[in-house]
């Protein structure tokens, strides 16, 4: 499943067209900006040197529009090149322009913002280093800033050190957020993809009774044909000694393959709604078995139930998210964990306790979150509280479940994970099916660790 997830990941990356229309969006407003100066405001401008530098990008734009299909999604190194590009390109209009008392020399943090989302984090400082480094060199080298003719405006040291710091602070807040934005969608999006595969595989399993009902089908014809072959043989053969013996073992055979196909068939139709159907202790017991043997102590310790026991559909996603906060609450354990449950009219529950360290306060509104780190230093080696529970948690809210961590009252005695249905959502509709299961009397709390 790493490797799925791996392969996901790789299709994150600065897409080649989303690039190419940002430029375009630029060189315009390049453009425009050029035009309003010199011949709107008649400002001097060294127009054609201007032209020239936006002509550059734009013949780039142009160059990767027809080398690449619209879909593709640039390499690191590429992406790079190309933000390089558009730095040293809207430097070298500032130069011409001012430098850093143009007031839009803030324009050079877009580049650093755009590889923010998309690249490593390493190359974005780098990149982030020398668009500094060229704001640096703005603020002492550059043309006047274009005004009136016949006058000079000069900005005071304070503004353009202003405005270094301006772009500087800028470079550094927006491009920090804007990274720490773009990764967490990339991890959340990487957690979705793992969901999927776990309900994939899960889905598969349990489509195998139907793959045996369609092999079942396809079989019996063929089957039935070679059976009536071999009666017709065995009758004309009548006591031949040369043919009875293996004409009859064929006429068994066959008579063997098709009464393992009936059971086949019959398993996944007649049997079919039964196996579906999972009692709500039954759920409990599959999801526990799994962990008895890692030296914890499991209990059982049943709650109030009131009416007959909820019957559910079997749901391979709320099997794998019980088991994993079961799974969890065993490797964090010191000797025991407890199982509780409960029922009424209204409400089924579930709640898992062990008697660890509990979570420390600063993570305990951050658990469900992908790849979040584990409970702590005093963890033990085993599962962790990231992409799997981040996968638990949501294959039990898509099944209508609602999702409750915390500690226990007393300081360091254990954690606990409460979950809750709603009845009408839990069970199977048909107040029949609830009838079929009676409510267990158990007077107090079971040890089946």
């Amino acid at each position: 499943m790493l490797e799925d997830i791996r392969a996901h990941d790789t299709s994150h990356g600065l897409r080649l067209n989303t690039l190419i229309k940002l430029r375009w969006l630029a060189i315009i407003g390049q453009s425009a900006a050029v035009i309003v100066v010199a011949y709107g405001l008649d400002f001097p401008l060294p127009v054609g040197l201007c032209f020239a530098l936006i002509a550059a990008s734009a013949w780039l734009n142009v160059h990767l529009a027809l080398r690449f299909s619209a879909a593709h999604r640039l390499p690191p190194l590429a992406a790079l090149g190309i933000l390089t590009f558009d730095a040293f390109q809207l430097s070298g209009l500032l130069y011409m322009t001012g430098g850093l008392t143009n007031p839009f020399a803030l324009l050079m943090t877009v580049p650093v913002v755009i590889s923010a989302t998309s690249l490593p984090l390493r190359w974005t400082a780098l990149l982030g280093f020398l668009v500094v480094a060229l704001a640096t060199a703005l603020a002492v080298f550059h043309r006047p800033l274009p005004w009136f003719p016949g006058t000079e405006l000069v900005m005071p040291l304070i503004y353009v050190i202003g405005m270094w710091l301006a772009i500087v602070s800028s470079i550094a807040f927006t491009g920090v957020y804007a990274y720490r934005v773009a990764e967490e969608a990339r991890l959340l999006a990487n957690a979705l993809a793992a969901t999927e595969l776990v309900l994939q595989r899960e889905q598969h399993i349990s489509a195998l009774d139907g793959l045996a009902a369609a092999a079942a089908h396809e079989l019996g014809t063929p089957l039935a044909t070679i059976a009536l072959v071999a009666r017709e043989m065995e009758r004309a053969l009548g006591n031949d000694e040369r043919f009875r013996e293996d004409v009859t073992l064929l006429r068994t055979q066959s008579e063997r393959c098709r009464e393992i196909l009936r059971q086949l068939t019959s398993l996944s139709t007649e049997g079919e709604a039964h196996m579906a159907r999972l009692p709500f202790t039954s759920l409990i017991e599959e999801t526990v078995a799994p962990h008895r043997d890692f030296g914890i102590d499991i209990r059982f310790e049943p709650g109030i139930t009131q009416g007959s026991e909820p019957v559910g559909r079997r749901n391979p996603g709320v099997l794998y998210g019980l088991g994993n906060l079961v799974e969890n609450a065993v490797d964090f354990a010191r000797e025991t964990v407890t199982i509780r449950w409960h029922w009424n009219d209204d409400e089924i529950g579930l709640l898992v306790i062990d008697d660890g360290l509990g979570f420390p306060v600063e993570i305990l509104d951050r658990i469900g979150e992908p790849y979040m780190s584990k409970r702590g230093a005093a963890a033990s080696s085993g599962g962790g509280l990231g992409l799997g529970l981040f996968i638990a948690k949501t294959l039990l809210e898509r099944s209508g479940a609602t999702i409750r961590f915390g500690n226990l009252a007393e300081k360091g005695k254990g954690a606990f994970a409460e979950v809750t249905w709603p009845r009408s959502v839990f069970v199977v509709q048909g107040p029949a099916l609830e009838d079929e299961i009676k409510t267990p009397k158990l007077e107090k709390p079971t040890n089946i660790g």
